[in-house]
């Protein structure tokens, strides 16, 4: 069908939420609205669906969220005809509650049993969950730290991780089999709780939970001692709960959360763009803080997996970087534990492609394995459950990626704002008992291993035509690369779609024994590295810089130079 007849099909038949109608009434006559919500149908991979809310294909709405949910039950039944059982958590966002009811309506009326949090919880939780009921699946409705406008599906498997490559293409080949508007079951949600098909997760699930974040705990004792303040944000997001009470229970009780985002609010109207890697999301929280003056700013994203944080630095407050507190709580876990004599032995660090190369410096002083992946926390999961599967898991340390992401311990298998936001408070705490702020522990740490800078670009494509831009880049990229940038050779390229390495002063060729992915990385002559791949989960082509330098403001402004210089071969 084409885009005017998918569009007439739906304004028939999509009576399932009264919304839908009225959007679709509302483009009547507009192709280029029209092309857009039915253009393509949503993706779905190992990120699951993601997608701006609303009406068609291209859309997340009840039909999407229905037509994917119907896929997975086949996958289910098919893997597991014996009977099946699957988590289900949601954030905030709009309509997260009503597709969470929605997704179990599908799996109930299917057959597969269904255990549901009473209320919004944070990602991490729900890995916690499928391990927890030792479900086969999971579903969290979140699209992280996106706009208000969007919205996403995320399937995990039975570790507890996002769904494997190839579990992917076979819920996606089941996906694909299904009437949006005639192949999908459904039963009343509180039919399904009636029957025992949907089970709410009860408060023995999440003081469970909240027990195995505290075992990561490596000086309990240090919290309730240092008198930290701390200004807080959940960025109208899951984080409240779970960080407050993580908080109180190592000792932390002077907690100021900033009002205007404390409660769930899927219109994120203070911070548009609820990311805390970005400045703006914090603007809240930094107002808050010239009030307070905290001794350390925390904000979670949305579905609280990910933690920004922000301390006190002459009159005002300095932001750190993902890579920053990544590496510095790598350093605080490996040295303390090594000092406490709790180190495994061959202790594993896992670190993505795109993450600072300082954490290998840091790993060789304590004897730290450092395992890299591709970009995604669901690869680093997949380490952990590389090394349950030989009982050998606390061997596991630490992970994380630079997009703020971090997980100490096994307990889950995505990244968990909640552990990490107690580590963070822990760690400045412990700094704080020895006359050391967080802006003088990084400078050391900086003096001991190098000044490392890694900056992200990124470029926006919306639409079709951005599409087919974005792979016309990577294409690019891959067959008329630069032999420079701004002055400097580049003298290796990694193709990771391609699996091989390429010498382009020798001409040899070395594998990449990674899955293949839509990844380059290019290198230059001094050690700097720039990564390019498109986002897994939104409109965007992203640009990884690392340069290293004597100082910050030399490897800052290598930095700076290459980005000026490769914009204009992206733009």
């Amino acid at each position: 069908m084409n885009t005017n007849e998918l569009y007439k099909l739906w304004l028939e038949n999509a009576t399932a939420d009264p919304d839908l109608k009225k959007e679709l009434l509302s483009v009547e006559g507009k192709e280029e609205e029209i092309s857009d919500r039915f253009y393509r149908e949503l993706e779905f991979g190992t990120g699951g669906l993601r997608g701006v809310i609303g009406a068609g294909t291209n859309r997340m709405n009840y039909y999407t969220v229905c037509k994917a949910t119907q896929g997975l039950a086949a996958y289910l039944k098919a893997v597991k005809p014996e009977g099946a059982s699957v988590a289900v958590s949601y954030d905030s966002r709009i309509k997260s509650d009503y597709f969470a009811k929605s997704v179990a309506e599908v799996l109930s009326a299917n057959g597969i049993k269904v255990y549901i949090y009473t209320e919004l919880m944070p990602t991490p939780m729900l890995s916690w969950a499928v391990r927890y009921h030792k479900c086969d699946a999971g579903v969290m409705v979140t699209a992280s730290h996106n706009p208000a406008k969007y919205n996403g599906y995320k399937v995990y498997g039975p570790d507890g991780c996002q769904l494997t490559i190839a579990a992917a293409d076979a819920v996606l080949a089941e996906i694909n089999k299904i009437d949006v508007f005639s192949g999908i079951k459904s039963t009343p949600f509180d039919e399904g709780l009636k029957s025992g098909m949907i089970n709410y997760i009860d408060d023995k699930a999440i003081d469970a939970y909240m027990t195995e974040i505290k075992k990561q705990s490596l000086h309990p004792e240090v919290c309730a001692k240092a008198g930290l303040k701390v200004v807080y944000t959940p960025l109208n997001g899951t984080g409240n709960k779970p960080v407050r009470r993580i908080l109180k229970e190592i000792g932390i009780d002077n907690v100021v959360v900033v009002p205007e985002q404390e409660n769930p609010d899927g219109t994120f109207a203070t911070c548009p763009y609820p990311n805390p890697e970005i400045r703006e999301a914090l603007t809240k929280g930094l107002e808050l803080c010239a009030k307070e003056k905290p001794d350390l700013l925390l904000a979670t994203d949305p579905d609280c997996d990910r933690v920004g944080i922000a301390v006190p630095d002459g009159d005002g407050y300095a932001l750190f970087t993902g890579n920053e507190v990544g590496a510095l709580l790598l350093e605080y876990i490996a040295r303390e534990r090594t000092a406490m004599g709790t180190m495994p032995k061959n202790p594993i660090a896992v670190k993505t492609i795109v993450t600072t190369d300082i954490t290998r410096a840091i790993a060789k002083k304590y004897n730290v394995e450092i395992i890299e992946v591709l970009t995604g926390f669901k690869f680093i999961g997949e380490q952990i459950g590389f090394l349950e599967e030989k009982g050998e898991e606390n061997r596991y340390i630490f992970g994380f990626e630079e997009s703020y992401g971090y997980l100490a311990g096994s307990y889950v298998r995505d990244k968990d704002a909640v552990v990490a936001s107690m580590l963070i408070c822990e760690m400045a705490a412990f700094y704080r008992a020895q006359g050391v702020s967080l802006i003088e522990a990084r400078k050391k740490m900086y003096e001991e291993y190098g000044c490392y800078c890694n900056k992200l670009d990124t470029f926006a494509f919306e639409g079709a035509s951005g599409m087919a831009k974005m792979q016309e880049i990577m294409n690019r990229m891959r067959t008329d690369y630069p032999e420079e940038i701004a002055g400097t050779k580049v003298i290796a390229l990694a193709d990771y779609e391609a699996s091989e390495k390429t010498d382009l002063l020798s001409g040899s060729k070395t594998v990449i024994d990674l899955p293949k992915s839509n990844v380059i990385t290019l290198y230059l002559e001094g050690g700097a590295s720039l990564v390019i791949r498109p986002s897994g989960t939104e409109p965007k082509i992203k640009i990884y810089y690392t340069t290293i330098g004597k100082t910050n403001e030399e490897a800052g402004k290598l930095q700076e130079k290459y980005s000026e210089a490769f914009t204009k071969l992206v733009k």
